[in-house]
Protein backbone atom coordinates (compact mmCIF):
# COMPACT_ATOMS: atom_id res chain seq x y z
CA UNK A 1 0.00 0.00 0.00
CA UNK A 2 1.27 3.35 -0.88
CA UNK A 3 1.78 6.49 1.62
CA UNK A 4 1.04 9.65 0.56
CA UNK A 5 2.93 12.39 3.07
CA UNK A 6 5.81 13.36 4.88
CA UNK A 7 7.83 11.46 7.80
CA UNK A 8 10.57 12.51 9.93
CA UNK A 9 13.34 9.74 9.00
CA UNK A 10 14.08 9.31 13.17
CA UNK A 11 10.14 8.33 13.41
CA UNK A 12 10.91 5.04 10.82
CA UNK A 13 12.17 1.60 11.71
CA UNK A 14 15.60 0.96 10.77
CA UNK A 15 14.78 -1.27 7.93
CA UNK A 16 12.61 1.65 5.87
CA UNK A 17 15.38 3.75 6.36
CA UNK A 18 17.55 2.13 4.55
CA UNK A 19 15.35 1.76 1.35
CA UNK A 20 16.07 3.69 -1.68
CA UNK A 21 14.03 6.74 -2.70
CA UNK A 22 10.81 6.13 -5.01
CA UNK A 23 11.33 7.55 -7.75
CA UNK A 24 7.46 7.90 -8.71
CA UNK A 25 7.38 11.02 -5.75
CA UNK A 26 10.27 13.00 -7.15
CA UNK A 27 7.32 12.93 -10.69
CA UNK A 28 4.78 13.76 -8.81
CA UNK A 29 6.59 16.69 -7.16
CA UNK A 30 7.85 18.10 -10.73
CA UNK A 31 4.10 18.05 -12.21
CA UNK A 32 2.95 19.91 -8.84
CA UNK A 33 5.69 22.09 -9.22
CA UNK A 34 4.78 23.06 -12.78
CA UNK A 35 1.17 23.06 -12.41
CA UNK A 36 -0.77 25.81 -12.84
CA UNK A 37 -2.15 28.17 -9.85
CA UNK A 38 -5.73 28.69 -9.46
CA UNK A 39 -7.78 30.62 -11.01
CA UNK A 40 -9.37 33.35 -8.46
CA UNK A 41 -13.06 33.83 -8.52
CA UNK A 42 -13.86 36.36 -11.45
CA UNK A 43 -16.39 38.29 -13.05
CA UNK A 44 -16.62 38.46 -17.01
CA UNK A 45 -17.86 41.39 -18.71
CA UNK A 46 -18.91 42.57 -22.28
CA UNK A 47 -20.83 45.24 -21.70
CA UNK A 48 -19.02 48.96 -22.57
CA UNK A 49 -20.44 50.68 -19.57
CA UNK A 50 -18.30 48.51 -16.72
CA UNK A 51 -15.12 49.70 -18.40
CA UNK A 52 -14.19 52.45 -16.41
CA UNK A 53 -11.20 54.39 -18.99
CA UNK A 54 -9.32 55.34 -15.46
CA UNK A 55 -8.91 52.22 -14.15
CA UNK A 56 -8.25 50.32 -18.00
CA UNK A 57 -5.38 52.84 -17.82
CA UNK A 58 -3.78 51.65 -14.79
CA UNK A 59 -4.18 48.28 -15.68
CA UNK A 60 -2.02 48.84 -18.89
CA UNK A 61 0.49 50.84 -16.45
CA UNK A 62 0.86 47.88 -14.58
CA UNK A 63 1.48 45.61 -17.39
CA UNK A 64 3.65 48.29 -18.88
CA UNK A 65 1.55 48.15 -21.78
CA UNK A 66 1.56 50.79 -24.35
CA UNK A 67 -1.74 51.30 -26.95
CA UNK A 68 0.75 53.24 -29.45
CA UNK A 69 3.15 51.67 -31.78
CA UNK A 70 6.04 54.26 -30.45
CA UNK A 71 5.32 55.20 -27.33
CA UNK A 72 7.69 58.01 -25.23
CA UNK A 73 9.26 55.65 -23.09
CA UNK A 74 10.87 56.99 -19.43
CA UNK A 75 14.39 56.17 -18.98
CA UNK A 76 13.38 53.65 -16.26
CA UNK A 77 12.04 51.65 -19.59
CA UNK A 78 7.94 52.38 -18.37
CA UNK A 79 6.23 53.38 -20.94
CA UNK A 80 4.01 56.32 -20.93
CA UNK A 81 0.56 56.22 -19.65
CA UNK A 82 -2.27 56.43 -22.39
CA UNK A 83 -4.02 59.48 -22.51
CA UNK A 84 -7.31 58.77 -21.10
CA UNK A 85 -9.43 61.12 -23.37
CA UNK A 86 -8.17 59.28 -26.45
CA UNK A 87 -9.00 55.49 -25.01
CA UNK A 88 -12.25 56.55 -24.25
CA UNK A 89 -12.83 57.90 -27.45
CA UNK A 90 -11.23 54.13 -28.80
CA UNK A 91 -13.39 52.09 -26.17
CA UNK A 92 -16.18 53.99 -27.77
CA UNK A 93 -15.45 52.82 -31.09
CA UNK A 94 -14.24 49.29 -30.27
CA UNK A 95 -16.81 46.84 -31.76
CA UNK A 96 -16.05 44.17 -28.71
CA UNK A 97 -14.53 44.92 -25.40
CA UNK A 98 -13.74 42.19 -22.55
CA UNK A 99 -13.02 42.78 -19.21
CA UNK A 100 -12.52 40.95 -16.28
CA UNK A 101 -12.59 41.62 -12.78
CA UNK A 102 -11.60 39.73 -9.45
CA UNK A 103 -11.45 40.62 -5.95
CA UNK A 104 -9.36 43.37 -4.69
CA UNK A 105 -7.05 42.70 -2.30
CA UNK A 106 -8.00 43.87 1.11
CA UNK A 107 -6.16 46.10 3.89
CA UNK A 108 -4.47 44.05 6.09
CA UNK A 109 -6.44 45.24 9.52
CA UNK A 110 -9.92 43.63 6.83
CA UNK A 111 -7.71 40.32 6.71
CA UNK A 112 -7.86 39.23 9.99
CA UNK A 113 -10.81 37.15 11.26
CA UNK A 114 -11.28 35.69 8.19
CA UNK A 115 -12.63 36.29 4.93
CA UNK A 116 -15.73 37.00 6.00
CA UNK A 117 -15.80 40.72 4.10
CA UNK A 118 -14.81 38.84 0.97
CA UNK A 119 -17.87 36.66 1.01
CA UNK A 120 -20.28 39.10 2.26
CA UNK A 121 -20.08 41.17 -0.92
CA UNK A 122 -21.07 39.53 -4.12
CA UNK A 123 -18.37 39.89 -7.18
CA UNK A 124 -19.75 42.28 -9.98
CA UNK A 125 -18.07 45.00 -12.07
CA UNK A 126 -18.75 47.52 -9.09
CA UNK A 127 -17.14 45.48 -6.37
CA UNK A 128 -14.23 44.09 -8.44
CA UNK A 129 -10.70 44.87 -9.92
CA UNK A 130 -9.88 45.59 -13.02
CA UNK A 131 -7.42 42.96 -13.53
CA UNK A 132 -8.26 41.25 -17.31
CA UNK A 133 -9.12 43.56 -20.94
CA UNK A 134 -8.94 43.07 -24.33
CA UNK A 135 -10.89 44.51 -27.49
CA UNK A 136 -11.42 44.23 -30.91
CA UNK A 137 -12.08 46.40 -34.30
CA UNK A 138 -14.41 45.12 -36.49
CA UNK A 139 -16.58 46.58 -39.75
CA UNK A 140 -19.24 43.86 -38.21
CA UNK A 141 -19.43 42.45 -41.57
CA UNK A 142 -16.06 40.37 -42.61
CA UNK A 143 -13.35 41.37 -41.04
CA UNK A 144 -12.04 42.37 -37.64
CA UNK A 145 -9.16 43.17 -35.73
CA UNK A 146 -7.71 42.14 -31.97
CA UNK A 147 -5.77 44.78 -29.71
CA UNK A 148 -5.18 45.36 -25.98
CA UNK A 149 -5.17 41.65 -24.39
CA UNK A 150 -3.89 42.16 -21.14
CA UNK A 151 -3.68 40.40 -17.69
CA UNK A 152 -2.48 41.79 -14.59
CA UNK A 153 0.97 40.49 -13.97
CA UNK A 154 0.26 38.88 -10.61
CA UNK A 155 -2.40 36.40 -12.63
CA UNK A 156 -0.45 36.00 -15.60
CA UNK A 157 -0.10 32.45 -16.46
CA UNK A 158 -3.48 31.50 -15.12
CA UNK A 159 -5.72 30.87 -18.47
CA UNK A 160 -7.39 34.98 -18.11
CA UNK A 161 -6.19 35.84 -21.01
CA UNK A 162 -6.94 32.62 -22.97
CA UNK A 163 -10.44 33.63 -21.53
CA UNK A 164 -10.53 36.99 -22.94
CA UNK A 165 -9.29 36.16 -26.67
CA UNK A 166 -11.89 33.46 -26.66
CA UNK A 167 -14.46 35.55 -25.65
CA UNK A 168 -13.75 38.06 -28.28
CA UNK A 169 -13.48 35.29 -30.98
CA UNK A 170 -16.71 33.68 -30.08
CA UNK A 171 -18.71 37.02 -29.73
CA UNK A 172 -16.91 37.71 -33.35
CA UNK A 173 -17.68 34.35 -34.88
CA UNK A 174 -21.03 34.98 -33.63
CA UNK A 175 -21.52 37.83 -35.99
CA UNK A 176 -20.42 35.48 -38.78
CA UNK A 177 -16.69 37.27 -38.86
CA UNK A 178 -14.45 34.55 -39.55
CA UNK A 179 -11.64 37.00 -40.80
CA UNK A 180 -9.85 38.23 -37.26
CA UNK A 181 -6.48 39.29 -37.22
CA UNK A 182 -4.27 39.83 -34.10
CA UNK A 183 -1.36 42.77 -34.23
CA UNK A 184 0.98 41.30 -31.62
CA UNK A 185 4.90 41.68 -30.73
CA UNK A 186 7.10 38.70 -31.29
CA UNK A 187 6.82 38.42 -27.20
CA UNK A 188 3.10 37.80 -27.61
CA UNK A 189 3.17 35.55 -30.82
CA UNK A 190 3.29 32.48 -28.30
CA UNK A 191 0.18 33.35 -26.37
CA UNK A 192 -1.51 34.11 -29.86
CA UNK A 193 -0.54 30.74 -31.01
CA UNK A 194 -1.24 28.93 -28.04
CA UNK A 195 -4.91 30.04 -28.59
CA UNK A 196 -5.40 29.31 -32.21
CA UNK A 197 -3.94 32.05 -34.41
CA UNK A 198 -1.32 31.32 -36.78
CA UNK A 199 0.33 32.83 -40.51
CA UNK A 200 -2.05 33.85 -42.62
CA UNK A 201 -3.04 30.70 -45.18
CA UNK A 202 -2.87 33.36 -48.11
CA UNK A 203 0.69 34.26 -46.64
CA UNK A 204 0.16 38.21 -46.56
CA UNK A 205 1.75 40.27 -44.25
CA UNK A 206 0.96 43.34 -42.02
CA UNK A 207 2.08 46.68 -43.78
CA UNK A 208 2.03 49.98 -41.97
CA UNK A 209 1.22 53.48 -43.44
CA UNK A 210 4.21 55.35 -43.65
CA UNK A 211 4.04 57.80 -46.81
CA UNK A 212 7.49 56.81 -48.31
CA UNK A 213 6.43 54.64 -51.25
CA UNK A 214 7.11 58.61 -53.49
CA UNK A 215 9.83 60.04 -53.34
CA UNK A 216 8.20 63.06 -54.35
CA UNK A 217 6.12 62.64 -51.15
CA UNK A 218 6.74 63.49 -48.25
CA UNK A 219 8.53 60.88 -45.71
CA UNK A 220 7.26 59.97 -42.06
CA UNK A 221 9.86 59.33 -39.55
CA UNK A 222 9.10 58.49 -36.26
CA UNK A 223 10.36 59.95 -33.22
CA UNK A 224 9.06 58.31 -29.98
CA UNK A 225 5.28 58.60 -30.34
CA UNK A 226 5.28 61.94 -32.67
CA UNK A 227 5.91 61.39 -36.15
CA UNK A 228 8.34 64.13 -38.24
CA UNK A 229 7.30 65.10 -41.77
CA UNK A 230 10.87 64.94 -43.59
CA UNK A 231 11.07 66.58 -46.84
CA UNK A 232 11.46 64.24 -49.96
CA UNK A 233 15.28 63.15 -50.97
CA UNK A 234 14.79 66.05 -54.20
CA UNK A 235 14.26 68.30 -51.68
CA UNK A 236 16.66 67.75 -49.52
CA UNK A 237 19.20 68.14 -52.30
CA UNK A 238 18.42 71.40 -53.53
CA UNK A 239 18.43 72.68 -49.95
CA UNK A 240 22.34 71.10 -49.22
CA UNK A 241 23.20 72.97 -52.64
Amino acid sequence: MAVVGSVHGGYLSSKLQTLPPVKILNTQKRSIHHRRPPTPPIFISTNLSHVNPIHLRDLYSSCNHSCHRFPNIFPDGRVEPVDVAKLRIALSHSSVVVSVFARPSLPENLNTGGDWYRKMIPLTPFSGELVGFGRAVSDNGLTASIYDVVVIPSLQGRGIGRMILQRIVRLLTNKGIYDIAALCSDEEMEFFKACGFGDDILGSTTMMYSRSGNDDDDMVKSAGRKLLMVPPLKLQRKINH
